[in-house]
Order: structure tokens, then sequence, then C-alpha cells
């Protein structure tokens, strides 16, 4: 199911900001984009988003952006200076051209800065507090959604009630008239037959155009359709299996139809099945 979220929250260190999205999928597959300082909180994170949701594709970004004195009172990391300054000292040796780093960009660089005592603990704590900020504001988003897409299935089984309607009657009357027909016909070509025995194998025909358990079935399965989306909650596999029982009573309706009422019937159900299929597979 889709869904949206973005929240931000400012801290001593700086601006963070985390933004959730969320696209339709059979299974949970989840992808993080995270600024440097948070790698390491990334299983936390992925475990609340986990917890969160059973399907769907999540794309995750958690971006910070430090303060200009947020790091007064961090500490240089000197290894890592040496570090970089032996690397910068190999790279000239080899490209004589290249520019010497710049104080902003070492100052700028990943761990050359250390965080003062608890800062970084800080900053875990409020990166999990922002996901579960975001995690339940997406999920209302995700409600609203939902609530949308039920809206627009529920017209649908509501279509395919009426024409469950109109047609009842007239299942009885295109059996009666096929079998008329056909005794006619039988007639025409079996002249000296004997009729009755010509009407009990029509009986039997009969029985076989019959398309009143499959329009039972159809409403029992519709009726499935109204409880899983009262009953809230993951419900996308179960109406998608409830989506092929209703297409495949639809497709036997239209094959033992035995008048243009009910074959037209049988399309319009295909129809509206398949309109609700197609919205289905963005329920989780």
């Amino acid at each position: 199911m889709t869904g949206y979220a973005a929240v931000t929250r400012e801290l001593p260190q700086g601006l963070l900001q985390l933004e959730l999205k969320t696209v339709n999928g059979r299974y949970l597959d989840m992808q993080f984009r995270l600024a440097e300082e948070f790698r390491w909180c990334e299983p936390q994170l992925r475990d609340l988003a986990s917890g969160a949701l059973s399907r769907g594709k999540l794309d995750c970004r958690l971006s910070f952006a430090s303060a200009p004195l947020a790091r007064s009172g961090a500490a240089l990391d000197v290894a890592l200076l040496e570090h970089l300054a032996r690397l910068s000292a190999e790279v000239r040796n080899a490209i004589p051209d290249a520019q010497p780093l710049r104080v902003s960009e070492v100052l700028h660089w990943p761990g050359v800065l250390g965080e003062p005592t608890g800062a970084v603990d800080d900053l875990r704590q409020a990166a999990i507090a922002l996901m579960q900020e975001a995690l339940t504001e997406l999920a209302q988003s995700r409600a609203r959604e939902g609530e949308k897409l039920a809206g627009m299935i529920r017209e649908r089984v509501a279509g395919i009630r009426a024409r469950l309607v109109e047609i009842a009657p007239l299942v009885p009357q295109a059996i009666a008239a096929y079998e008329e027909k056909l005794i006619a016909k039988l007639r025409e070509v079996l002249a000296t037959a004997d009729e009755e025995r010509i009407r009990q194998e029509i009986a039997v025909f009969g029985v076989r155009i019959d398309v009143a358990e499959e329009l039972s079935r159809l409403g029992a399965h519709l009726d499935e359709v109204d409880r899983a989306l009262e009953g809230g909650g993951t419900v996308g596999k179960r109406l998608d299996f409830l989506m092929q029982e209703l297409n495949r009573e639809a497709n036997t309706l239209g094959s033992k139809s035995a008048s243009r009422e009910l074959s037209a019937a049988a399309l319009d159900f295909k129809l509206l099945i398949e309109q609700m299929r197609e919205q289905v597979q963005n329920i989780e």
C-alpha cells in the first residue's frame, strides 16, 4: 500500500530529517539511505520498520545537517588526521596536479571530529524516536489510502450485487426458453422419437446449464469480501484469493449462460471483479 511520511527534529547537534515512502509489493522489501553518522543504528531502525509493516517496498531516507557550533566540544581524531595526511601525500605524489585537502574538507570528513561524551547516544535515541514518529504518520497515511481503496471495492461489490438481483428472475426463464428451443429442434430431427425421452434428456441438460449454484457462490464470496474489509488488519492476501474465486464463478457463469442477458451479466461481473483485483494489489 502506498504511503508517505516526513518528520524533522532540531537537535543541539543539528537538524535531523527522516522520510518514509512505501509502494505496493507482495513481500516486505526495505531500503535505507542513512547519513554516515547513523549507519550503526540501521539494524534498530529496520527492526522498528519490520514490526510496523508486513508487505510492500519501503524507502527510508535519514539525513543530518550539523549545526555550525554543534561540535564545539568535539575533539580531533589525530590518528585519522595523520592517515588522511599520508593518503593526501601519496595521491599528490602520484598526481602532482592534485589539489591538497582543504581544512574545511578535513573537518567535514567522517570521524575526524569525535563527538563529545553522550552525544552519540543522544543522536541514536533521537533517530529511534524520529523513526517511531514517522512510522506512526506513515500508518495514518496508509490507513487513509486503505479507506479509499475499501470504498472503491465496496462500490464494485454493490454493483455485482445489483446485477445479481436483476438476473436472478431471468435464470429459470432462460433455462425454460432454451429447453423449448432445443425440443423443437430435436422434434424436427427425430420426428419419430419418444417425446418423453426427449424431455428427460432436456431436463438433464437443463441441470448442466443451471447457474443458480454459481450465483449463490458469487453472493457468498461477496459476503466474505465485506467481512474482510470490515475486519481490517492485513487482508490483502485474503482479498486476492477471494478475487480469484469470484472470477472463477463469473467464468463458469459465462460458459453456462443460456441467454444473452446472462452472458452480458457475466461480462459485467468479470469487469467489476478485475477492477477490484487491481485495487486489492494495493492493499496490505
